[in-house]
């Protein structure tokens, strides 16, 4: 499909949209994902689409979409406007795309936020102070909970008017509070349909307490345990609690779908040393400097890696073998490496592992790489032998081959723990140190070995 036809077929998509935005069933990626399309090609076209999309729609496609069109969709609107765009948001988007104004134009997010309803406002301001890594800040402060003394019948009712409201959606559960707003049970609706709608629910849960005791976390919580929590127990949704055990909000399954989705992709594109957030961006310049200074880098360890080879010069030119080689050694090395790395980050970033137990992890890694390199070590010593008709080069070769392996999966493990324990993200810098490890250490020992036992 060519350019022009895409760029058409996006249009339909977004006029199918504006027929009927309430009763649509396009998934907003897909809309962003048009929007973003046209407004390469189309700006006045795409600001035209901006202005028809109902603002009670807009704010979740707009979050959808990188920095550089929310630019544009706080120039083309009023403050009045991004007000109700942010307010017919949930408590946590609402307070996400307050945050992206901010960091554009702090004096607009100051307006806009003054001009919301103080309730809203007040509930943005309680979700900003939760640090990212809290649970508190990706939680939504909307939710359905009834008091333990009261009626199912009523709270039944009560529920059914909210939601007529549009003020809650996507309820899962019950929460059931106490007097003070403390959290005692979650009643899962399909559960609360078998209640006897007169009775009250501490008549009813007297005899089933064990039934619905909640799965639950505290605001300050770091968010990827709650993540690890809803993986383990097959959660939709867990309700948050504050120290004194009041219940103060929810986080859902689309909520932590999001937070593994971008830190899986922040763990990949920090692996290859780039930027995600540059990334994002249509900014050719902005991408290319960030890749540049891992480039860089690179180039720096390249020559270190050079520096070792020259240490050996003669070693080569008196043995050409070598030179054939000793490639390998370090390739296989980097690739063996790579495969300790990329799963030990994994493992940190779902926390799965963690540094009193890390000793495992490393001796696991160790061994699998020692069983590696024995087994490829006979491979290529046998594959240099017959290529060679020298016996002892094999040997040297397979040696060689042993120790860069090893030392691949140890430091394949042990750099990322290192680089957790100072409190740096283990995905930024670990590729290239490991690289430099194993590119050193590949070329030392083969062309270190061929010196001690080939050349006389």
């Amino acid at each position: 499909m060519g350019k022009n036809e895409r760029i058409e077929q996006y249009r339909g998509l977004i006029e199918a949209y504006l027929k009927d935005p309430e009763h649509s069933d396009i998934p907003i990626a897909e809309l962003a994902k048009a929007l973003r399309a046209i407004a390469k090609e189309d700006e006045t076209l795409f600001h035209n689409y901006l202005e028809k999309i109902p603002n009670e729609y807009l704010g979740d496609i707009v979050l959808e979409l990188p920095e550089k069109y929310l630019r544009d969709v706080i120039s083309e609107l009023k403050t009045e406007e991004l007000a109700e765009v942010i307010e017919e948001l949930e408590s946590d988007d609402a307070t996400d795309l307050i945050q992206d104004i901010e960091e554009i134009d702090s004096d607009k997010a100051h307006e806009i936020l003054s001009t919301m309803d103080e309730a809203d406002r007040a509930e943005i301001h309680k979700l900003k102070r939760y640090d990212e890594d809290q649970a508190g800040a990706h939680m939504q402060t909307e939710l359905f909970s009834a008091l333990i003394d009261e009626k199912v019948s009523d709270s039944i009712e009560r529920l059914k008017k909210l939601k007529r409201e549009g003020k809650i959606e996507n309820i899962h559960q019950v929460y059931i509070v106490g007097t003070f707003g403390q959290l005692l049970f979650a009643i899962p609706l399909e559960d609360l349909l078998t209640f006897d709608f007169n009775r009250t629910y501490k008549e009813i849960l007297k005899e089933r307490q064990e039934d619905f005791k909640p799965i639950f976390v505290r605001d300050t919580d770091d968010i990827h345990e709650v993540a690890r929590l809803f993986r383990e127990h097959d959660l939709s949704v867990v309700p948050v609690v504050d120290d004194h055990h009041k219940l103060i909000g929810r986080i859902t399954s689309d909520d932590v779908y999001d937070i593994l989705q971008e830190s899986a992709t922040e763990q990949i594109y920090h692996l290859a040393g780039v930027d995600d957030e540059a990334e994002e961006e249509d900014n050719v310049w902005e991408a290319g400097k960030k890749r540049a200074i891992w480039l860089f880098i690179n180039l720096l360890t390249a020559i270190l890696a050079s520096f070792v080879i020259q240490m050996f010069d003669a070693t080569i030119q008196s043995y050409v073998a070598l030179a054939v080689l000793m490639p390998i050694v370090a390739s296989m090395g980097g690739n063996a490496g790579t495969q300790t790395l990329t799963v030990t980050v994994r493992q940190l970033a779902l926390g799965e592992i963690d540094l009193p137990n890390a000793w495992e992890t490393i001796r696991k890694e160790v061994l699998l790489s020692l069983v590696n390199g024995l087994l490829f070590a006979l491979i290529l010593g046998i594959i240099s032998w017959i290529w060679f008709g020298e016996v002892k080069l094999g040997f040297v070769i397979a040696a060689s081959m042993v120790i860069n392996l090893l030392m691949a999966g140890f430091f394949g493990a042990v750099i990322p723990l290192v680089l957790k324990r100072l409190h740096i993200d283990p995905a930024v810098g670990s590729s290239v140190i490991l690289t430099t490890v194993t590119d050193v250490v590949g070329f030392f020992s083969f062309l270190g070995l061929a010196s001690l036992f080939l050349i006389k």
